[in-house]
């Protein structure tokens, strides 16, 4: 059985993660903030490679999209438990196929990765005066989760299917 990570189309379908974080389509945002690309494209990667694998592409993912962010915050501690998390779901638990559990897990991860990064700027900005519930913070929060739920089932059923696919091959 071949492992996606051996794959060269599935490592270059990493490469739209950032294009597609800086690219922004505004046609799929909500009130002009988009999905988490990362949590769309780790999500499959993770339930069908597993864990060391979904822990080692959170980690180069991570590195990539801290390098084009200006931010003190990173993401990358919570791309890599998520890379790891759902790694181990995708191994142990019986296949996830269905829309409502892929958009769950989506959900689950792109608050995970906001509130890693909230609660990362409230830490760094702890002594200067910034009040608990920053409203950018709020809303982008907010925005990105909702958005990244109803993208998930449609995007990333159809990255599982072809990368599952894949791997037997």
């Amino acid at each position: 059985m071949a492992r996606l990570h051996q794959q060269p189309i599935c490592l270059a379908s990493s490469l739209f993660v950032p294009w597609l974080t800086l690219a922004a389509p505004t046609w799929l945002s909500l009130s002009g903030v988009g999905p988490c690309w990362a949590v769309l494209w780790l999500l499959p990667w993770a339930l069908v490679d597993g864990p060391v694998s979904g822990l080692t592409a959170g980690l180069c993912l991570g590195l990539v999209l801290d390098g084009l962010s200006l931010g003190g915050a990173s993401q990358l501690p919570a791309l890599m438990a998520l890379g790891w998390w759902w790694g181990r779901l995708g191994r142990r638990a019986p296949p996830i196929q269905g829309s409502f559990n892929l958009g769950l897990l989506a959900w689950i991860g792109t608050a995970l990765v906001g509130l890693s990064l909230w609660l990362q700027t409230l830490l760094i900005q702890f002594d200067s005066s910034v009040s608990w519930l920053q409203s950018w913070g709020l809303h982008t929060f907010l925005a990105q989760s909702l958005i990244t739920g109803l993208v998930a089932p449609l995007l990333v059923s159809w990255m599982l299917l072809i990368w599952r696919r894949l791997a037997r091959a």
